[in-house]
């Protein structure tokens, strides 16, 4: 094997051959795939889309169920030089019309039921490659393969090289796509390999979805780039997870995954007795959620920041102080640095505008040389869009987004910081702080909340809760009004949906003068 060949899987594949019976992953029923069967698989799969007489660096975009199949299918993009598209199960058609014509891509994968809507889209946009994959294994895309050469010599791919093509939530207009390169994925795997001390011994509960950073990037990177093995889940399934944790060492989930861990009774120390690693992110894990996981189990969750536009960024140390409201330090070979609106480095603890640099960060965007160059210092730096801040010892903190910002009568309101005092309200489980347009003071400040269990089905006072609010934080920051709802729009990977609050919201105060 060429050792300078950059191309990742060339990686996997040299820690696969360590052991290539060793087992890769073990599925709920039993069923288990060795590292020799995920070569062998991709390596069919890869040739099978080669002799379709498509090229280094085109585009195969996939939308279907997470299966070892579609694992394997990521893996035949890495070794063959093309550019695995994930697409988000969720997406509908007026969505995937957009994400096809802006990506080109030269394959297509989905499931049989959504044939109807990727047919004329096909036809449409010139795609004359269409193939079906089953969350079962089978369909059109396996029979293809299935006569196939298992023999596949890893394609030379050079560090620039485009590996993933990923796309933006597209929350402050169209959706973007993020280039990431071989060299990207591989430094950050081998980063996170690292500082969370991932070895062979090592079995992770992979319950995450393989369209995003977090299941695809993050946890196949750590588990293939060890020799690790994996309990995989097509999804989260709290009697499944509690029946598989006993037989892992690691885990990766949002913060949802932990809450609904400590809602079932089945979930104590006993249960985690072996594990080593809990690990949170693609969403801010509550205080609330952190202190009672390490009271339930003597575990402090392990939380992290990134992104699709950088992987990984910073982490809470695998031995040292893990602190609760924060993601941590800085990964080796990421620089970050808070700065103003001047690209002014700021003093220890001051919010600011959160950038990042190192060989994680992505190349640029797709077809968007302008936007790339905007979102780029000149001296290299990432500008995340989120505002953040760095304490005494290096830790850094997110206090929202850049477009969450609220700008009230000309000051500036971090939702994250009101967030925080409302979510310690004792009849308050979790909140969302936004912003809605208000005549006179450009943005007012409004809240909705999800009560706790215990109050759920009691009367709200708004008043008293706003009241509640003013003798904690300046009257600015005070929520204007504050709603109870059951529950908080989140996406697939549970993050917040504020764009959605604030276009229900959006003519609250229409109406003030």
């Amino acid at each position: 094997m060429n050792v300078q060949n950059s191309n990742l899987y060339s990686h996997f594949q040299s820690v696969f051959s360590n052991d290539w019976e060793k087992v890769a992953l073990t599925q709920v029923n039993g069923d288990t795939l060795t590292y020799k069967d995920l070569d062998q698989g991709s390596a069919r799969l890869a040739n099978s889309l080669l002799a379709l007489g498509v090229s280094h660096g085109d585009r195969v975009s996939v939308q279907v169920e997470k299966s070892p199949e579609a694992l394997m299918l990521y893996l035949a993009c890495l070794r063959s030089g093309l550019v695995f598209h994930p697409l988000n199960t969720g997406y509908k058609a007026n969505e995937l019309e957009y994400f096809l014509g802006n990506a080109e891509p030269a394959v297509v994968v989905t499931t049989p039921n959504s044939m109807s809507v990727f047919e004329p889209l096909c036809a449409t946009l010139g795609i004359s490659h269409l193939f079906t994959l089953q969350s079962d294994g089978t369909g059109s895309l396996m029979d293809l393969a299935m006569s196939a050469s298992s023999s596949h010599s890893v394609v030379n791919s050079g560090p620039d090289d485009m590996a993933s093509l990923l796309y933006s939530s597209g929350t402050t207009g169209v959706p973007k796509g993020i280039i990431l390169t071989h060299q990207n994925l591989l430094s950050n795997a081998q980063s996170l390999v690292s500082v969370w001390g991932f070895t062979a011994d090592d079995v992770l509960l992979h319950a995450l979805p393989i369209f995003h950073v977090h299941g695809l990037f993050v946890a196949l990177g750590c588990v293939f780039l060890s020799g690790a093995s994996m309990r995989w889940l097509k999804g989260f399934d709290l009697d499944q997870a509690l029946a598989g944790l006993p037989q892992c060492t690691a885990m990766m989930g949002v913060p949802t995954y932990y809450t609904r861990l400590l809602t079932d009774d089945r979930f104590t120390n006993d249960v985690v007795k072996d594990m080593r690693l809990f690990v949170s992110g693609s969403a801010p894990l509550l205080e609330e959620t952190f202190h009672e996981f390490e009271q339930r189990t003597g575990h402090r969750i392990l939380e992290r920041y990134g992104m699709s536009e950088t992987n990984m960024n910073t982490s809470n140390p695998l031995n040292g102080e893990r602190k609760p409201g924060t993601v941590g330090l800085p990964l080796p070979g990421v620089s970050v640095r808070v700065v103003d609106d001047n690209n002014t480095a700021l003093p220890v603890g001051e919010i600011g505008n959160l950038q990042v640099r190192g060989e994680n960060v992505f190349k640029g965007y797709w077809k968007l040389p302008e936007k790339t160059a905007e979102d780029f210092t000149n001296d290299g730096f990432f500008n995340t869009g989120d505002k953040g801040r760095i304490d005494e010892d290096g830790y850094v903190a997110i206090v929202g987004r850049a477009k969450d910002m609220v700008i009230t009568g000309g000051l500036n309101v971090y939702p994250k910081e009101v967030e925080l005092i409302i979510d310690e309200l004792p009849q308050v489980k979790e909140s969302a702080v936004f912003g809605v347009p208000h005549r006179d003071f450009g943005e007012a400040v409004v809240a909705v909340i999800v009560r706790d269990g215990s109050d759920a089905n009691g009367e709200f006072d708004e008043q008293a809760m706003i009241l509640s609010i003013k003798e904690l934080l300046s009257g600015f920051k005070v929520p204007k009004r504050i709603f109870a709802i059951e529950q908080l729009p989140r996406n697939t990977m549970g993050k917040v949906q504020k764009n959605m609050l604030r276009q229900e919201y959006a003519t609250l105060f229409s109406e003030i003068a």
